[in-house]
């Protein structure tokens, strides 16, 4: 396969792997902007989201999943492990993400359902770990082995390092076709959306380890007045006592939660953003289908 491209090309790239080794981190390096959500805890990501990067000769388009689950079973776990599945269907490329130095079942679980009918990259995060050829040369060897993988590219996510060889390596297995989106593109998902993730997103940054996965959020109100996002939205929780530790002491937590999100997203949009925010209690909105169909936990497009 030629080494440049001839003509423009443009494709679809999966980015799969257990929780918690850096594919939303990833994705943002790789776009230049936040488009997926982070935290330190796993299965802070819920949704399929794309990530558009367009250059003169190519458009990447970078779908995050959700970290795959093998450790927990509950209608929350189902449902984000299907939307790996699905996406894993329907792209021209697979990267799957492992840690340096970290390769082990739940990695394996992933590999397992890699498709063996398009290319699939193996990308080490966090290389800057592994200082000395000789600690990470084994550990690329060892996990080569466990997949017919077409690549493998170590990065570091954080530091922006070895992207551009990644860019690169990736090119060569698009398709040559025009783009899907508009050249000014970021993501597929519209502003709404982001609005609610990037609240989500404090939740798990800001909470304790048990909290942020009870919670879901909403967009109730969502105006563009001239310069100005007028935004109401809701934390949707399962337990009254997640409410009180969500508002916090004088309405202090909530407060943190709710400033840290809107400079994110006046930082996206370019305008400023009134944003208010009500916690609700529904209890077991996560335990059963119609309550994730109605908090949008189950969309894979």
């Amino acid at each position: 396969m030629s080494a440049a491209p001839e003509s423009h090309r443009c494709g679809t790239i999966a980015i799969v792997g257990r929780p918690n080794v850096g594919k939303s981190s990833l994705l943002n390096a790789l776009v230049g902007e936040k488009i997926s959500i982070t935290s330190d805890k796993p299965q802070t990501t819920r949704h399929r989201v794309a990530g558009v990067l367009t250059r003169p000769d190519a458009q990447f388009v970078f779908v995050d999943t959700p970290g795959f689950q093998t450790r927990h079973g509950g209608a929350l776990n189902r449902v984000l492990n299907r939307t790996v599945r699905e996406v894993l269907e329907s792209v021209d490329v697979v990267i799957l993400v492992v840690a340096a130095g970290e390769f082990g079942a739940d990695d394996e679980a992933v590999v397992k359902l890699l498709p063996t009918s398009v290319p699939a990259l193996l990308v080490v995060n966090k290389a800057d770990r592994m200082r000395r050829p000789e600690d990470m040369l084994p550990f690329l060897e060892r996990t080569s082995k466990a997949f017919a993988f077409a690549e493998t590219v170590p990065v570091s996510a954080t530091k922006r390092s070895n992207l551009a060889e990644l860019l690169k390596t990736l090119v060569r297995y698009l398709p040559e076709q025009p783009p899907l989106y508009d050249v000014d593109a970021l993501t597929d998902r519209n502003e709404r959306f982001l609005a609610a993730e990037y609240i989500r997103e404090k939740l798990f940054r800001l909470l304790g380890e048990e909290i942020p996965y009870g919670c879901a959020v909403t967009i109730d109100e969502f105006k563009v007045e001239g310069r100005l996002r007028r935004i109401g939205a809701s934390i949707v929780v399962d337990k009254e006592n997640h409410k009180a530790i969500i508002i916090g002491r004088g309405g202090e937590k909530l407060k943190a939660i709710a400033t840290g999100a809107r400079k994110d997203m006046e930082k996206l949009f370019g305008d400023k953003v009134f944003l208010e925010i009500w916690v609700k209690v529904r209890k077991g909105w996560a335990e059963d289908a119609a309550g994730l169909r109605k908090f949008g936990v189950d969309e894979t497009t």
